[in-house]
């Protein structure tokens, strides 16, 4: 399946917001750390990270886990990690 950003951004809101009902994607700045905006303590963060793995197939390693700050870092990493996988479309 291909995503473009904002199909992206869409899902990834819908995760958190899982998450952290009370959030509304409107007051997300996407390139202020997220974890800030919206008070997720750590296991908060790693159900939001269990998320997009599930929903994306995209596997997250621990290693990657301080790259993803941002929303922007957030969808950055999955479009390029969308992109290696197999069937993935340019």
């Amino acid at each position: 399946m291909t995503y473009d950003r904002p199909a992206l951004s869409k899902a990834a809101l819908s995760i958190l917001r899982g998450i952290a009902p009370e959030v509304q994607p409107g007051d997300i700045t996407p390139g202020k750390p997220l974890r800030n905006q919206v008070d997720l303590d750590s296991m908060d963060w790693l159900n939001f990270l269990i998320g997009l793995h599930e929903h994306f197939g995209v596997n997250i390693p621990e290693a990657d886990y301080a790259r993803l700050i941002t929303l922007d870092n957030v969808l950055d990493y999955l479009q390029a990690r969308l992109a290696e996988m197999p069937g993935a479309s340019a």
